[in-house]
């Protein structure tokens, strides 16, 4: 039985915890949080205000989970790891690129079992396509076409409303959102990506997009009915439920206390009304070490859903929507259709298509043996891979095409 602490309990920090404790796998027997009320979800736990304070005892579990907000990964990442805990670490690593390196020196200075969230690794829909893959099915991968579709309402409770609206907050958008696909990306192909371009920005989620009439919060809003992203329409329906993103809003779910929350928090504002300034549409072109090419973007104008993904190779072409994988033989002329269907979505709520399941037992797996093979990405892979984020970001931002650092020329 493996001993869990718990450094951040909101969504991702329980839905992991969660997950292992269902496993019979772990117990959590500690909890930082500065919220009474996430805190609350461990009874059995030791609770803690601050992860500060959990971090001046000698260490009290076998693991930590750290899932607190994206800026304040680094200080408890490389504490951790000094102190012997193996670290299960959301994504991104943290929002700067020194800081991800200390992180990745810290974790292999400890010999810690150490994983950053990469879920999709872990999906049984990305380990069927990656045994085509490897297996030689469409020959050498020449080109991928990939889209992350974030969902209307996902962009604006997240990214619009939410802890991910602002840079300077939080980080920008790629790397808060899209290093799961970039990491992806380089698990597929298994090459490092040596040049990068990418265009984007806010197209619509701003001031001059405003409906006439509307008014700054969607309860009073006399022409919220016909808006996409009305608040009471995204979250109403869930009152009484203990589900994502219900449960970001507040702890009390009923509908007065959703109500309440929408009336005076972050998640009642009319999305043209608010402080955001991360981009809703992004595209990036990526060259990788053969020659071979990956065209991705990520849009929030979309159904939420799984992503779609076209991988064109020498010998065949493969067809995914998240959930079948359609596979084009160029020598027989023939289809075949793989079902990988799992329990769950795509979302956050329904588990990303089993890999949080699946990341957490590779996890739990790893610290039981000590063995690190079930961990599909090692501290300098995940390092890559937020690399490739900065290197997008600088060319979105300056209109060059980046070269990234240690590849060929």
């Amino acid at each position: 039985m493996v001993t869990l602490a718990v450094v951040g309990a909101g969504s991702r920090g329980t839905s992991y915890a969660r997950h292992a404790v269902e496993s019979g796998q772990a117990r959590v027997v500690a909890v930082a949080d500065p919220a009474a009320g996430r805190r609350a979800r461990y009874p059995e736990a030791a609770h803690y205000a601050d992860w500060r304070e959990l971090a001046a005892l000698p260490r009290q579990a076998d693991a930590v989970i750290i899932a607190t907000q994206d800026r304040e990964h680094v200080e408890p990442a490389v504490r951790f790891a000094d102190l012997g805990y193996d670290i299960l670490l959301e994504k991104p690593m943290a929002v700067s690129e020194d800081d991800c390196r200390e992180i990745v020196a810290a974790a292999e200075r400890s010999g810690a079992i150490f994983a950053v969230c990469h879920v999709l690794r872990y999906t049984p829909y990305t380990r069927a396509l990656k045994s085509l893959i490897d297996a030689g099915r469409i020959g050498e991968i020449v080109s991928i076409q990939h889209l992350e579709p974030v969902g209307w309402w996902h962009q604006a409770h997240s990214y619009v409303r939410g802890n991910w609206r602002r840079t300077d907050e939080s980080t920008f958008m790629l790397l808060a959102k899209s290093c799961h696909d970039l990491d992806w990306l380089v698990h597929l192909t298994g090459e490092q990506v040596t040049k990068v371009s990418s265009f984007g920005g806010l197209k619509h989620f701003r001031a001059e997009n405003r409906p006439e009439g509307a008014t700054d919060r969607c309860l009073d809003c006399p022409v919220e009915a016909d808006c996409a992203y009305s608040a009471k329409r995204i979250y109403l329906p869930l009152a009484g439920q203990d589900v994502w993103p219900l449960s970001v809003l507040t702890d009390d779910l009923s509908e007065q206390g959703v109500l309440d929350a929408l009336r005076t928090g972050l998640y009642g504002r009319c999305v043209y009304a608010c402080d955001n300034d991360v981009v809703d549409h992004q595209v990036v072109n990526m060259e990788f070490e053969s020659g071979a090419t990956a065209a991705f973007t990520m849009t929030a104008f979309t159904p939420a859903a799984h992503r779609q993904t076209r991988v064109f190779g020498t010998r065949g072409s493969i067809d995914g929507d998240g959930e079948r994988l359609v596979v084009h033989d160029f020598v027989t002329g023939r289809s075949e259709t793989v079902d990988t269907r799992a329990t769950g979505d795509a979302t956050a709520s329904g588990g990303h298509g089993g890999g949080d399941e699946g990341l957490v037992d590779a996890f739990l797996s790893a610290v039981t043996t000590r063995d690190r093979s079930p961990i599909l990405s090692s501290p300098s892979e995940s390092l890559h891979s937020h690399l490739i984020a900065w290197a997008a970001e600088r060319s979105r931002l300056n209109g060059e095409t980046v070269t990234l650092e240690g590849t060929p020329q």
